[in-house]
């Protein structure tokens, strides 16, 4: 398993210190060189440690991104454009009508919810990794001090966020019998348990989504999100076609979601751009 500290210490956290037979750390932009092939990671942008891929060999470079998003993340390394001739780009988000408005605008929604229903909980549904720590982050920027709760799922990652200097401030962990001191608390959990049985022992919870997904309306009506937060970290609508220009690159080969969209787009700009179709890649409702 070749990839960043930073990753490799997340999967042991997660999956256990024997998830791969072997590990090799390989920080941001130190190349390594196998076989007459020149490997380098960039910072992607997408979560902490993410890194897009960059392969060279006989003058030529292909850079994969994986995940990413290119707006500024104070909870990530910000995301490095890597020129190259080959782009192997992800697509979640590859269509026009997916154009995130600024994060900040909408931790200002939650913010005034906040205010105006002060006799509730808000329960804000967001993934263990990444996105729970950066809706904190972005509370936090925004000026809200108070203690944030967590459900257990979160606790881990936290930990280690902040062991790698992300200031998250006070955290606390839900505990079972402290359920009727939520009245206008931010509650963060994983959008499972906020569908199941343990959202329901809060008492009238006012329940949030955090995901880019939630641009589409039908989405958050049919998830029973009353307050949907349109915060994304994979790369939206203009900052994939801007991804794909700024690189230069001639040939892009998009995965991952909205392909046809995007070969598309390229197609009418003059590009060489095909889907890779992965088998098994089907969409899902993440981030």
């Amino acid at each position: 398993m070749l990839a960043t500290p930073q990753t490799i210490e997340i999967m042991k956290s997660r999956y256990g210190p024997k998830c791969a037979n072997n590990f090799q750390p390989l920080n941001y932009c130190k190349p390594l060189r196998f076989g007459g092939v020149e490997i380098t990671l960039f910072p992607a942008g997408h979560i902490l440690g993410s890194a897009q891929v960059c392969v060279e060999y006989k003058g030529q470079r292909v850079v994969v991104t994986g995940d990413y998003k290119i707006v500024a993340d104070n909870s990530a390394q910000y995301f490095e454009l890597v020129r190259c001739d080959l782009l192997v780009t992800e697509a979640t988000f590859g269509l026009p009508v997916f154009q995130h408005p600024q994060p900040a605008e909408e931790i200002a929604k939650l913010l005034a919810s906040l205010a105006t229903n002060s006799d509730r909980p808000h329960l804000i549904g967001a993934y263990a990794l990444g996105k729970s720590q950066r809706i904190i982050k972005l509370l936090r920027e925004a000026g809200f001090e108070e203690p944030i709760y967590l459900h257990g799922a979160q606790a881990k990652i936290c930990e280690y966020y902040q062991s790698q200097g992300v200031d998250l401030g006070c955290l606390e962990k839900v505990r079972h019998n402290e359920y009727e001191n939520f009245h206008g608390k931010v509650v963060i959990a994983p959008p499972s348990a906020i569908r199941d049985r343990w959202s329901q022992r809060f008492k009238n919870p006012l329940i949030c989504r955090a995901s880019g997904w939630m641009t589409v309306k039908q989405r958050a009506k049919q998830s029973g999100v009353e307050l949907p937060l349109i915060i994304s970290d994979h790369a939206d609508w203009n900052e994939i076609t801007q991804t794909i220009r700024e690189t230069e690159a001639e040939t892009v080969w998009v995965t991952h979601g909205r392909e046809d969209a995007v070969v598309h787009w390229c197609r009418l700009n003059g590009l060489n751009a095909q889907p890779l179709y992965i088998q098994g890649r089907e969409e899902e409702m993440s981030e």
